[in-house]
Parts: structure tokens; C-alpha cells; sequence
């Protein structure tokens, strides 16, 4: 008798089909989400008494609802101004980036006034009480288990009924009801869909740590980010103490708001004024440096960029970026080269921002080009002078959005000059001691910086 051919196979995630199985998904890149079609039968629920008859919207206790803080102010800007009962937040970041450090810091300041559990499946409770004892996250109200199981984990929460827990991380917890290690698709769908129920029903405020892959991506089905109310981004350079939590999700605030942080030794520091940290911190100009201010959310941040262009003597010169779109920069250096007749084309040059922020918007483009045309003039540009605006492949300044505020901070720093582009400010005032000077594309922006810059003083002196 001849085999009966399987219709096909989809993905449980997002209903991509395939004819032969693969072990992934070809659309959204999940492993393990292809089911045979057909090979399930739909199943529809039996209808049930209705214990809690629905309720007009207005009737709704908004109490409830209500944000308390967390004790750390940088986090709660992200959250939308503090954490809601019942919500569930997923921190995902890099190993070693400071999640733990984090979590555990807010952990022990929200226990300063309501219980609070932190369940660590990677840790032993020795070593987490250890990194306590070290960031001073020491308290009372604070509870802690090193568990695996998510039965278990369960079981605590309904044991000590707090009011935040922390759960480090969900890769890590395993069902027994589930087939397959901790950390597959299936099980990281088994273990959030069971803490976000638990975190609905009890009231009870959560916070879970979600690994990421190589891409940068959250580890695990696309549908765990759905289920959270919140999604929060932590990361920054590696090798600088830096560290940034934006709001990816936000169910109850915006996302666009943007938390600093200072990683130490003794812990984790919310940064309320982090502008000084991307500005060199030099009494003599030097050549190849201009200043910006870039939006980091609704917040301005001023920002030093550095230029080098030094002679090659190899036929394909060095490109090198940090801290910046290297396809952007190299787009940059071609207009220089084109419209503004700058030499760049036969040159080694690196570009580098300060104190190892990332700029990613379009803002910092002039600044940019003025820091490697005065690298390339071997001109130093004054230490008081901003740069805003997109440079376009024809050699133009496109707005950007903001520049009123950015100014304000800038101004606010000490500088005194910024070159923003045409009709940036047709709607507000410059702020007072500010010279605002308009330009219209590169060239007019390199030769107004030039009349600008330092007396004939020799570079480095």
C-alpha cells in the first residue's frame, strides 16, 4: 500500500509552510515550531458558569493600576514612571552586561517597603547573597531561592505572596509537564505563560530576565514578547562602564525614554546628568573634534565626535568607525570628497565618539564632517562649537528634529556657537548666549566653522 503524503508542515509562531520538515523556520528563524498540518485536530472549549459577570469600564477600580516606584529613578523613567501590579517586564541584554546587577539593586530597594522575592536559576543563593552584600542590597523584605523547577517557583510565589518578584531568567526554569531542557521553545512558552498567569491573577509585579542570541535578539519564541507588558533593552560597550535600558514594549508608558546607568564595583548607579561622560575632558583643542547632541529618547545627550586622517601606504585605505554606522561615515567622507573637495579619498581614517556612546541617528552627520574636514586641515575647530543636522548625497543640511532642546542642553554645557541647518529654529528662539548660524549645505558649513576656529596656533599646542 502506497504511504500517504503529509500535506506539509507550518510554523507554530508565525504559520509559515513548508513541504518537508526543517528544524527551522524559514520565516521568523524559531527552531522546533513545525507541526504537520492536519496532524492536530481543533479542539473547542466547553462554555462554563461565569463566576464574575463583566462590568461596565467605568466601574473598573483604576487603583489597581496604580505605578509604585522601584527606588531607582533611572528605571522607573523607562517603565513610564514606576512599575504597575499585576505587570510583567522582560530584561533582556548581553551575558555580563549588568541584568543581575540591576534587578537585584531594584529588588532590594522595592523590599525597603513590600516583600519582594528574587528566584536565581543560574546563580546559588551564596553567590547572589554575595553580590548583595557587595552593591549593599541587603533587606529584610527580601526573599531568596535558587530553583530550576517551575513548579516549585510557583509554589514560592504563592508561599510568600510578595509583591515584586524577580525571576533570573526564564531560560533557565523548566516544567515537567513540558518534554524537552530548559531554554527550548516549548518550555520558555510553558514557563512565561505560567509566571504571567500567576503575575495576573495574584496581583503580583514581575521582572524576568531573557537571554539573548548572537544577533541581539531575545532567545526563544517571538510570541514571549507579545505576552509581557513591558520590554526592556539593557545594553552598552563592553569595555566602557556605560550602560543604557530602553524601553522596546510599553504597555504603560512610552518608548521612547532612555535610562543611563554607571557600572561600578560597588554596583549600579543611575546617571541623571550623563552628558559629561561623552566629552573629552582636555584644556587644548586639537584637531579632527566636534560636538553634537544626539536624542537619546526624549533625552538630549551632548556628544563629542574625533576624527583622524593620517596619509596611507597601502593601495586600499583604512576605514575604521566606532560608536558609528560605518556605512553611513564612508557615505559621509564621499560627499566630503565630492561636493566639499575635501582629500579623504587616498587617506587612513578613523571616526570615534567618546566615552563609548552609539549614535545612530542621522543628527550627527555634520558634526561628522567637520571633524574630519578639520582633521584633514590639520585645523582645530573651537572647543565651544556644536554641529546638527543630516548631510544629504548632494551636499545639503536636512533638519532634524528637536534642535530647540538640543540647543537648550548644549547651552546649558557652555557652548556658545552651533551650526544647525536652514529653518531649524523657524518656530522657536535660540537660547540666550548662543549664536545660532544656519547653513545650507556642507561646504557652507565647513567654511563658516573654518572662519570660526582657533588663531593660526599649531595643533596640540
Amino acid at each position: 500500500m502506497a504511504a500517504t503524503k503529509s500535506p506539509g508542515y507550518r510554523c507554530s509562531e508565525c504559520g509559515w509552510t513548508t513541504v518537508k520538515w526543517v528544524g527551522r523556520c524559514g520565516e521568523c528563524q524559531a527552531w522546533g515550531t513545525l507541526v504537520e498540518i492536519g496532524a492536530a485536530t481543533v479542539r473547542t472549549a466547553a462554555a462554563r458558569r461565569v463566576e464574575r459577570s463583566a462590568q461596565p469600564i467605568a466601574q473598573v477600580a483604576a487603583e489597581d493600576a496604580q505605578s509604585w516606584s522601584t527606588g531607582v529613578g533611572e528605571f522607573d523613567r523607562v517603565l513610564g514612571g514606576g512599575i504597575v501590579p499585576g505587570s510583567v517586564v522582560l530584561v533582556a541584554g548581553e551575558p555580563g552586561i549588568g541584568k543581575s546587577t540591576l534587578l537585584l539593586d531594584v529588588a532590594a530597594r522595592a523590599a525597603a517597603h513590600r516583600p519582594v522575592l528574587y528566584v536565581s536559576g543560574e546563580e546559588s543563593a551564596a553567590q547572589v547573597r554575595a553580590r548583595a552584600q557587595r552593591i549593599g542590597a541587603l533587606a529584610d523584605e527580601l526573599y531568596l531561592t535558587s530553583e530550576t523547577d517551575l513548579g516549585t517557583v510557583l509554589a514560592h510565589l504563592d508561599e510568600r505572596a510578595p509583591a515584586l518578584a524577580v525571576v533570573d531568567s526564564v531560560q533557565t526554569l523548566a516544567s515537567g509537564e513540558v518534554d524537552g531542557a530548559a531554554g527550548n521553545v516549548s518550555q520558555v512558552r510553558e514557563v512565561a505563560g505560567a509566571l504571567i498567569q500567576r503575575a495576573k491573577a495574584a496581583g503580583i509585579a514581575m521582572l524576568l530576565v531573557g537571554h539573548v542570541t548572537k544577533d541581539g535578539s531575545i532567545a526563544g519564541p517571538r510570541m514571549l514578547e507579545h505576552l509581557v507588558d513591558v520590554v526592556v533593552q539593557f545594553d552598552g560597550d563592553r569595555h566602557s562602564r556605560l550602560r543604557l535600558v530602553r524601553a522596546v514594549k510599553n504597555r504603560y508608558g512610552p518608548t521612547d525614554e532612555v535610562g543611563c546607568f554607571d557600572l561600578t564595583d560597588t554596583g549600579i548607579h543611575g546617571l541623571e546628568d550623563p552628558s559629561g561622560l561623552f566629552l573629552s575632558s582636555r584644556h587644548v583643542t586639537v584637531p579632527g573634534t566636534c560636538a553634537t547632541v544626539t536624542l537619546e529618547g526624549r533625552r538630549p545627550l551632548v556628544t563629542e565626535i574625533q576624527a583622524l586622517v593620517a596619509p596611507s601606504e597601502i593601495p586600499t585605505p583604512r576605514r575604521a568607525s566606532v560608536g558609528l554606522d560605518s556605512s553611513r561615515v564612508a557615505m559621509i567622507m564621499a560627499v566630503l570628497d565630492r561636493r566639499a573637495g575635501a582629500p579623504v579619498g587616498r587617506a587612513d581614517t578613523y571616526v570615534s565618539t567618546v566615552g563609548g556612546v552609539r549614535i545612530t541617528e542621522p543628527s550627527s552627520d555634520l558634526a561628522v564632517a567637520l571633524a574630519i574636514a578639520s582633521a584633514v586641515q590639520d585645523r582645530p575647530l573651537p572647543h565651544t562649537l556644536l554641529a546638527l543636522g543630516e548631510v544629504g548625497l548632494s551636499g545639503e543640511v536636512r533638519p532634524a528634529v528637536g534642535v530647540s532642546r538640543r540647543l537648550l542642553e548644549a547651552s546649558r554645557l557652555g557652548f556658545t556657537t552651533a551650526l544647525v541647518p536652514v529653518g531649524a529654529l523657524a518656530d522657536s528662539t535660540p537660547p540666550p548666549r548662543m549664536e545660532v548660524v544656519e547653513v545650507s549645505d556642507l561646504s557652507s558649513a565647513i567654511e563658516q566653522a573654518r572662519s570660526r576656529s582657533s588663531a593660526s596656533a599649531p595643533a596640540g599646542t
